[in-house]
């Protein structure tokens, strides 16, 4: 139920409207949304009938309160007992430039100092403020984070706003004619950074328990005897605690005024960081196993820039490794991006374009490669 809170509520006519909200509520026990988007102030008397509202329904929370209304609420501590949101700023992004797109959102760049990124979901509140709490996280651990600073209403969507001064992607920076080995360089250092970064038992979500669900789906797709394997193989990966970024590519490194900064922080997880290493080989490589021009699609660099890209980042970031190794890690990535992708593509086939050719490729490769692989890590 929303009702909507306007003008003042003070001494005298909080009675008044504490008696309407009662009426309109009635016997309601569900979710009690007070929509503060017209009220323009509210004394202690006002505080009084929001505290003792949200006693009675305990599913009470406040919206689209103004900022001198929610520095009421936030001084006199309703923000630490109950849920209660400003009322996000309106954005317009016609005639903006996209830099980027994902799947979840468009980043377009505003003006010559500003990018904001608007989700698709209409929904995603959530999410975006999840979002920059890890983006915050992971700033403090050291890694080059920008951190989105406030948070937008566009349309019916909703956007995070970033402040990238002249900030170009690395996928432009390759388009603009950067050498690509010397951006993948570039890129490990921040790879490393991230993969260095301990947490703590449980502080993000764990990479293994969302790549189990990819091997026991693959289990019943498969013939049996690869399927057991390869779910072993699974469980047998080390549970660690080092940082992931989980979508670790040109399109989410950021470069301002000679500083790479990383966005799309919302898949941030914790792992072993094979599993970050067939994300990368998936968006260079994987998802093109078929379709050969899908990961230039996706980026907006050439087939070859993909293909370069990846071998420039295992290159790089395996240096001083035997080859044979170096090789053997290449043959595990290839199969935890495969059996990925097998999963997703056989739930999505008929939605997407070549989808029963990618999930035949996915098949033959684990069936031809499960049978000669011992392990998933390194």
């Amino acid at each position: 139920m929303t009702i909507k809170l306007t003008g003042r509520i003070d001494s005298s006519n909080a009675a008044e409207i504490e008696a309407k909200i009662n009426q309109q509520i009635g016997d309601f026990d569900g979710e009690i949304i007070l929509d503060a988007s017209e009220l323009e102030y509210i004394s202690s008397a006002g505080l009084r009938v929001i505290l003792r509202l949200k006693k009675a329904n305990a599913n009470t929370k406040i919206i689209n309160c103004n900022s001198e209304v929610y520095e009421i609420f936030d001084m006199t501590g309703f923000t630490e007992m109950m849920d209660v949101s400003k009322a996000y700023r309106k954005l317009s992004i016609e005639g903006c430039e996209v830099i980027g797109e994902g799947a979840n959102g468009i980043v377009y760049r505003t003006d010559p100092d500003t990018i904001v990124k608007v989700y698709k979901n209409p929904d995603s509140l959530d999410e975006i403020h999840n979002e920059r709490e890890l983006a915050r996280k992971a700033f403090v651990m050291g890694i080059p984070t920008a951190i989105p600073y406030d948070v937008v209403q566009v349309g019916n969507l909703y956007g995070s706003v970033f402040e990238l001064l002249n900030a170009a992607s690395f996928g432009k920076l390759i388009k603009d004619g950067v050498p690509v080995d010397e951006l993948a360089k570039q890129s490990v250092d921040i790879l490393k950074a991230i993969h260095s970064t301990m947490l703590k038992d449980g502080e993000l979500p764990s990479k293994k328990k969302e790549a189990m669900v990819w091997a026991e789906y693959d289990v019943n797709v498969l013939p049996e005897e690869i399927g057991t394997k390869l779910l072993q193989l699974f469980k047998d990966i080390p549970e660690t605690n080092n940082m992931l970024h989980g979508d670790f590519h040109i399109k989410n490194i950021m470069q301002q005024n000679g500083e790479n900064l990383l966005i799309d922080m919302d898949t941030l997880s914790m792992g072993h960081p094979i599993f970050e290493f067939a994300a990368i080989f998936a968006a260079y490589v994987g998802y093109s196993c078929v379709d050969k021009e899908n990961s230039a699609n996706f980026l907006g660099i050439t087939r070859e820039q993909c293909e370069d890209f990846w071998k420039y980042t295992v290159k790089y970031y395996f240096e001083g490794e035997e080859q044979e190794k170096v090789d053997g890690i290449i043959r595990m990535v290839e199969t935890i991006c495969y059996a990925r992708l097998l999963r997703w593509m056989s739930r999505h086939s008929d939605a997407m374009r070549f989808g029963d050719q990618v999930v035949d490729f996915c098949k033959n490769y684990l069936i031809e490669n499960v049978p000669k692989t011992d392990k998933l890590y390194y």
